[in-house]
């Protein structure tokens, strides 16, 4: 098996290391992640200037690795054109959750949606920050676990992973849809110059058999997705009861 892994937070990122460490167990390996991070780009392409393709400047053993001056779906872009022959897109170990409605403005799922895109499976992982750097060695077992599972999926599958900072178990999972309180705080930087910080807060609990709930309950939360954004109930019932001739 053919791996291409890759992330948001860039080529230095520790979660990058440890993901590659694990999928190597699983198959030949290549890294192709942004040069600076890129958390919360979302789905941003760069199509006004050209990419780089460098050497990483850091050493993953035994597994060859770049970096590039772009967002992380330009990674799996380029990544796959250089690599045809890859067979899944591994994003992560994140850096902080995607949770919920996260899932919008998540570099690391766009990642793993652009692999989808391409007809090849994506996979992004990710998990909670705290006052130190997660503990990426308890979280190995859970991920190769995760991994054996999600890589025998239909090709062009795309998951969505949460891992708790200390799991004991396993979920599938449905993504929290919940609004949110975006709080704008305001505050000074040392020259005395303005600056804002936007801030979200869920407006409700999680439910269970959630992706938010299962974190908050130390379990892996694994979440099926597709790109077909559709509204399926809302179109059938628009095609039944309402017409643009009225």
């Amino acid at each position: 098996m053919r791996i291409l892994v890759t992330n948001d937070d860039g080529i230095y990122s520790p979660g990058i290391a440890s993901l590659a460490k694990i999928a190597s167990s699983f198959g030949e390996v290549t890294v192709v992640a942004p040069d600076v991070e890129q958390s919360s780009m979302g789905h941003a392409v760069t199509h006004s200037r050209p990419l780089n393709y460098k050497k990483s400047p850091i050493e993953f053993p035994s597994i060859s690795a770049y970096r590039v001056n772009g967002t992380p779906a330009d990674c799996v872009a380029l990544g796959t054109h250089l690599h045809s022959n890859t067979d899944v897109v591994l994003s992560g170990i994140n850096m902080g959750p995607n949770l919920g409605n996260s899932m919008w403005h998540s570099g690391t799922l766009a990642a793993a949606k652009q692999a989808a895109l391409f007809g090849i499976t994506g996979i992004a992982l990710s998990t909670p920050v705290g006052n130190d750097e997660p503990d990426f060695d308890l979280l190995e077992p859970f991920v190769k676990q995760t991994l054996q599972q999600l890589l025998k999926q239909p090709k062009g599958s795309l998951f969505n992973v949460n891992l708790p900072e200390q799991p004991t178990g396993i979920r599938w999972t449905r993504q929290s849809v919940r609004k949110y309180d975006g709080t704008i705080i305001p505050g000074k930087d040392p020259m005395n110059r303005k600056h804002y910080w936007f801030t979200v807060t869920p407006l409700a609990p999680s439910e269970e058999g959630t992706d938010r709930w299962a974190v908050e309950n130390e379990l892996v939360s694994v979440t099926p997705l597709r790109l077909d954004l559709t509204d399926e109930g809302l179109l059938a019932e628009a095609k039944q009861n309402l017409s643009w001739d009225q």
